[in-house]
């Protein structure tokens, strides 16, 4: 399924079509606007590992680079970049990692009225984050850390959509199981 035109920016549309012709600056251009995303989920993939995080954005990178001319649109630059990064990460080990803390509770967990955000919060999340399932923190990580549409996550995946709604939803009901004591009291 392509990305409507106009969700993607057309300054990005001509980055990438100059970049698949063999432009380097204008591959240099996407690196700069897209690296700093790519590092910072992969660090949270990679459990802070900032030093692993950057060889598999490197990595990523540099199969973008080859496989550029190949490259059809039929998804955003970023999703394609994504995907391309965790293709790098499976290659290097099998089993996913595991999702580094939100700053946050997500909104539909409620939060204490006198809440802010610390190490009681991350603490808790980073224990409930590790009873799911390997696909089910990917599924969580792609949706909302990295902001990613449903349909992209599962392209990164290698999903189709409803087995990563599937995982959303079960991962999110086991969230909200094991962090109950940070829902507003009644």
């Amino acid at each position: 399924m392509s990305p409507p035109a106009a969700a993607v920016p057309a300054e990005e549309r001509l980055l990438v079509s100059r970049a698949a012709a063999g432009d380097r600056t204008a591959f240099a251009a996407l690196v700069q606007a897209h690296q700093g995303y790519l590092r910072k989920l992969l660090c949270r993939v990679c459990k802070g590992d900032q030093g692993r995080a950057d060889d598999l954005a490197q990595e990523a990178f540099i199969r973008a680079w080859r496989a550029l001319p190949g490259f059809r649109g039929e998804a955003r630059f970023r999703t394609w970049l994504t995907r391309l990064a965790y293709s790098a990460l499976s290659a290097e080990r099998p089993p996913l990692p595991t999702l580094a803390a939100m700053d946050e509770p997500p909104p539909e967990l409620g939060a204490h009225s006198d809440f802010a955000p610390g190490a009681d919060w991350r603490m808790d999340l980073d224990q409930a984050l590790a009873t799911l399932s390997d696909a089910q923190r990917h599924a969580l990580l792609l949706c909302y850390e990295a902001d990613l549409s449903h349909t992209e996550a599962a392209q990164v995946l290698g999903w189709p959509l409803g087995t990563l709604k599937t995982h959303l939803l079960r991962a999110k009901a086991k969230l909200r199981e094991q962090l109950r004591a940070w829902e507003p009291t009644p």
